[in-house]
């Protein structure tokens, strides 16, 4: 799942440090179930808690992987559609790949992951600073050795 932040703003910019919020997995499950709960009430809620998660984020690409089970999906997919905003700042979540296995999932975050920031070194050039590149790569990392 890609994030597109302040979408009126820009929808193809790259992320810099001049984004109105930081993604994180709290404010973005937050999201997710404050929509589940609107639209599909307290038992849908209830049902899909047991398999939702945001596994991964990368608040530089704004990649995230996210995980509910096979029968709560759509309902998930459905919620995500339906966010508007994080926190107060306007979002659009897109869809970048869909899988039955979280090592799919890795590998097509991955290649996304790689590609953006390949995108950003790019945008950002000489004045791509060393913690930006360090933090890029604990984010690499922790994709690398995520598990279910």
């Amino acid at each position: 799942m890609e994030i597109f932040l302040d979408p009126n703003r820009d929808l193809g910019r790259i992320a810099t440090d001049d984004d109105p919020i930081i993604i994180t997995q709290l404010n973005i499950s937050k999201a997710i179930k404050d929509s589940i709960l609107f639209n599909f009430g307290e038992c849908g809620l209830a049902s899909s808690l047991t398999s939702f998660q945001v596994k991964y984020v990368n608040p530089t690409t704004k990649v995230c992987v996210i995980r509910a089970s096979r029968e709560d999906h759509q309902k998930v997919w459905s919620a995500i559609t339906m966010v508007r905003t994080i926190g107060n700042c306007p979002v659009i979540f897109n869809l970048l790949d869909l899988s039955g296995s979280i090592r799919a999932c890795r590998s097509a975050a991955l290649k996304c992951d790689e590609t953006k920031f390949e995108q950003y070194k790019l945008v950002v050039g000489d004045r791509l600073s060393d913690d930006t590149s360090r933090r890029m790569q604990n984010c690499i990392e922790k994709l690398k050795i995520l598990e279910h």
